[in-house]
């Protein structure tokens, strides 16, 4: 358990600093930050809205909100194929 802790906050770290150095050469690096996490946070909410018409839902807590928030909208895409893979 401490493995998949330790291994998923690498993953994290990593996913953060990759952002981070995306932002730096940005024009505007706070503004496309703020947009792509509120982007990120309404693909989530959206998918989960839809629950009900598609079946498939993402649950919320630390791992998805951080996904949705620094990944933005590509995270969650991500996260939608992967849970619908793991529903086949």
């Amino acid at each position: 358990m401490i493995f998949v802790q330790t291994l998923a906050l690498f993953l994290a770290a990593i996913s953060l600093i990759a952002v981070l150095a995306v932002l730096k050469k940005a024009k505007h690096p706070f503004r496309t930050a703020a947009s792509q996490a509120t982007l990120g946070l309404g693909a989530f909410a959206a998918v989960n809205l839809l629950a009900g018409y598609t079946g498939v839902t993402i649950s919320l807590n630390y791992f998805t909100t951080f996904v949705a928030v620094v990944l933005g909208a590509p995270g969650v895409i991500c996260m939608l194929v992967v849970r619908i893979l793991m529903m086949a």
